[in-house]
């Protein structure tokens, strides 16, 4: 079911400031801030070659990158997203394994425009896990 490591999303305090650190003292191609108020994030997407880097800060009241950084001052790592080539039929899987769907279920689009979905972190050994749609 699992296809590639679509990208590894870091909670930070101050996006720029990562983004700067990134592209300026790591030399990597970075693309330009996107606010996704649908997730509370503004997201900046750092280019490693074979995955990416989702650098996340909070955006709005209720952000859950707000919760985290509150947990976490400095920032880390906030989730791993894995690509699917079917999101429907991966949460329909997942569910009859009894893993749980953060939310209502359903998928929401994502920062790439596609459809994604969380899984409880509790069911993953502690770590959030985003699925996205090839």
């Amino acid at each position: 079911m699992l296809g590639r490591l679509n990208h590894v999303a870091l909670a930070v305090p101050d996006l720029g400031a990562a983004t700067a650190a990134y592209r300026d003292v790591l030399g990597a191609r970075v693309t330009a801030p996107q606010a996704l108020p649908e997730h509370g994030v503004t997201v900046v997407f750092v280019d490693v070659g074979n995955t990416k880097i989702e650098l996340l800060e909070p955006l709005g009241e209720g952000s859950p990158i707000a919760a985290f950084l509150e947990k976490n001052p400095s920032g880390g790592m906030h989730h791993v997203c894995y690509e699917v080539d079917d999101i429907l039929a991966a949460r329909d899987h997942l569910t009859a394994c009894g893993a749980r769907i953060l939310g209502d279920g359903n998928p929401k689009t994502g920062a790439h425009g596609k459809p994604v979905l969380f899984l409880h972190p509790k069911d993953f050994f502690g770590t959030l896990v985003e699925l996205e749609q090839a």
